[in-house]
Protein backbone atom coordinates (compact mmCIF):
# COMPACT_ATOMS: atom_id res chain seq x y z
CA UNK A 1 0.00 0.00 0.00
CA UNK A 2 1.24 3.34 -0.84
CA UNK A 3 1.11 6.77 1.39
CA UNK A 4 -1.89 8.29 1.87
CA UNK A 5 -3.19 11.64 2.91
CA UNK A 6 -6.19 13.05 3.83
CA UNK A 7 -7.89 16.47 4.63
CA UNK A 8 -9.42 16.77 7.87
CA UNK A 9 -10.32 19.34 10.36
CA UNK A 10 -9.51 19.78 13.93
CA UNK A 11 -10.85 21.60 17.08
CA UNK A 12 -10.16 22.47 20.28
CA UNK A 13 -13.19 19.70 21.58
CA UNK A 14 -12.99 22.27 25.01
CA UNK A 15 -14.03 25.10 23.11
CA UNK A 16 -16.59 23.39 21.14
CA UNK A 17 -18.08 22.34 24.41
CA UNK A 18 -18.26 25.67 25.47
CA UNK A 19 -19.81 27.14 22.52
CA UNK A 20 -22.80 24.70 23.40
CA UNK A 21 -22.83 26.78 26.24
CA UNK A 22 -23.19 29.89 24.71
CA UNK A 23 -20.28 31.22 26.30
CA UNK A 24 -18.45 31.96 23.03
CA UNK A 25 -19.17 31.69 18.99
CA UNK A 26 -18.63 29.23 16.83
CA UNK A 27 -16.01 31.84 15.31
CA UNK A 28 -14.18 31.54 18.30
CA UNK A 29 -13.39 27.92 18.30
CA UNK A 30 -9.47 27.30 17.91
CA UNK A 31 -9.37 24.82 14.97
CA UNK A 32 -7.32 24.12 11.48
CA UNK A 33 -7.50 22.51 8.43
CA UNK A 34 -4.64 19.77 8.20
CA UNK A 35 -3.51 17.50 5.45
CA UNK A 36 -3.02 14.19 7.52
CA UNK A 37 -0.54 11.26 6.80
CA UNK A 38 -2.98 7.92 7.70
CA UNK A 39 -1.17 5.58 9.22
CA UNK A 40 -2.97 2.78 10.76
CA UNK A 41 0.40 1.67 12.52
CA UNK A 42 -0.56 4.58 14.70
CA UNK A 43 -3.18 4.23 17.45
CA UNK A 44 -4.27 7.90 17.77
CA UNK A 45 -3.89 11.04 16.23
CA UNK A 46 -0.50 12.24 16.09
CA UNK A 47 -0.04 16.11 16.34
CA UNK A 48 3.57 18.57 16.39
CA UNK A 49 4.14 21.15 18.79
CA UNK A 50 3.07 23.81 17.08
CA UNK A 51 -0.11 22.32 16.14
CA UNK A 52 -0.82 22.14 19.81
CA UNK A 53 0.00 25.65 20.43
CA UNK A 54 -2.10 26.83 17.91
CA UNK A 55 -4.94 24.91 18.75
CA UNK A 56 -4.59 25.86 22.17
CA UNK A 57 -4.43 22.26 23.50
CA UNK A 58 -3.40 21.48 27.35
CA UNK A 59 -1.42 19.09 28.57
CA UNK A 60 -3.17 16.04 30.49
CA UNK A 61 0.12 13.99 30.99
CA UNK A 62 2.27 11.56 29.70
CA UNK A 63 2.17 8.61 27.82
CA UNK A 64 5.19 5.94 26.11
CA UNK A 65 4.91 5.06 22.91
CA UNK A 66 7.26 3.28 20.41
CA UNK A 67 7.96 4.94 16.84
CA UNK A 68 8.28 2.81 13.94
CA UNK A 69 11.97 2.46 14.13
CA UNK A 70 11.59 0.37 17.50
CA UNK A 71 12.81 2.91 19.88
CA UNK A 72 10.51 3.85 22.75
CA UNK A 73 9.97 7.89 24.57
CA UNK A 74 7.46 9.31 26.38
CA UNK A 75 5.61 12.00 25.23
CA UNK A 76 2.85 14.72 26.23
CA UNK A 77 -1.26 13.78 25.65
CA UNK A 78 -3.63 16.82 25.17
CA UNK A 79 -6.82 17.10 26.19
CA UNK A 80 -9.46 16.15 23.70
CA UNK A 81 -9.34 17.37 19.70
CA UNK A 82 -12.20 17.16 17.61
CA UNK A 83 -11.44 15.50 14.15
CA UNK A 84 -13.82 15.78 11.23
CA UNK A 85 -13.42 14.04 8.21
CA UNK A 86 -16.48 15.60 5.90
CA UNK A 87 -19.25 14.77 7.52
CA UNK A 88 -18.02 12.89 10.40
CA UNK A 89 -16.40 13.70 13.73
CA UNK A 90 -14.77 11.81 16.66
CA UNK A 91 -12.57 13.31 19.37
CA UNK A 92 -9.63 11.70 21.22
CA UNK A 93 -6.88 13.07 23.23
CA UNK A 94 -3.63 13.46 20.81
CA UNK A 95 0.36 12.67 21.57
CA UNK A 96 2.45 14.95 20.78
CA UNK A 97 5.91 14.73 19.16
CA UNK A 98 7.95 17.71 19.04
CA UNK A 99 9.66 18.13 15.50
CA UNK A 100 7.40 16.07 13.48
CA UNK A 101 6.27 17.47 9.97
CA UNK A 102 3.35 15.18 9.43
CA UNK A 103 0.16 15.35 11.01
CA UNK A 104 -0.78 11.65 11.81
CA UNK A 105 -4.52 9.98 11.57
CA UNK A 106 -4.16 6.79 13.56
CA UNK A 107 -6.38 3.57 13.80
CA UNK A 108 -8.47 4.62 16.74
CA UNK A 109 -10.01 7.66 15.34
CA UNK A 110 -10.39 6.58 11.63
CA UNK A 111 -12.31 3.11 13.26
CA UNK A 112 -14.65 5.16 15.61
CA UNK A 113 -15.48 7.41 12.36
CA UNK A 114 -15.82 4.26 10.38
CA UNK A 115 -13.26 5.08 7.80
CA UNK A 116 -11.32 2.67 5.76
CA UNK A 117 -8.21 3.10 2.91
CA UNK A 118 -8.82 2.03 -0.08
CA UNK A 119 -5.31 0.53 -1.05
CA UNK A 120 -6.28 0.71 -4.72
CA UNK A 121 -7.52 4.10 -5.50
CA UNK A 122 -5.27 5.43 -2.36
CA UNK A 123 -7.61 6.90 -0.19
CA UNK A 124 -9.78 7.02 2.74
CA UNK A 125 -13.33 6.37 2.28
CA UNK A 126 -16.55 5.00 4.82
CA UNK A 127 -16.62 1.64 5.34
CA UNK A 128 -19.97 1.21 4.91
CA UNK A 129 -20.38 4.23 2.19
CA UNK A 130 -22.47 6.90 3.48
CA UNK A 131 -23.70 5.38 6.38
CA UNK A 132 -21.52 5.34 9.79
CA UNK A 133 -21.74 2.26 11.58
CA UNK A 134 -20.35 1.74 15.28
CA UNK A 135 -19.52 -1.78 15.43
CA UNK A 136 -20.41 -2.87 19.58
CA UNK A 137 -19.28 -6.57 19.03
Amino acid sequence: MGIVYTEITLKNATDANIVQRGLITEQEVRGTRVRALVDTGAGTLIISEELRQTLGLTIKGLRGAELADGTKHTYQVTEPVEIHWQDRMTACPALVLPGTVDILLGAIPLEDMDLIVDPVMQEVKGAHGDEVICMIK
